[in-house]
């Protein structure tokens, strides 16, 4: 009983870890497609703050680099559809 609960736990800590880490190249796409031929200052910064995400995601700090994400859309004044 005691190994079931603890493999059901581990399960529960790990499965939004791996949800986030799928989200991530998703995410860099959106970004990439947006802002990837553009070259004002709102989407360099974008770019830039992108970057610094993928080094998280690279990291193994997704939820970081989904935040990041997030950070460089808005930026850029860009909605991100989430990985379903």
């Amino acid at each position: 009983m005691k190994v079931a609960a603890m493999a059901a736990l581990v399960v529960m800590c790990v499965w939004p870890l791996s949800v986030s880490a799928f989200q991530c190249p998703q995410l860099q796409a959106q970004i990439d497609k947006e802002f990837g031929k553009r070259f004002d200052r709102t989407a360099t910064t974008a770019r830039s703050t992108a970057a610094e995400a993928a080094a998280l995601h690279r990291a193994g700090k997704h939820a970081e680099s989904v935040k990041m994400y997030e950070d460089a859309a808005k930026a850029g004044g860009l909605k991100l559809s989430e990985a379903k």
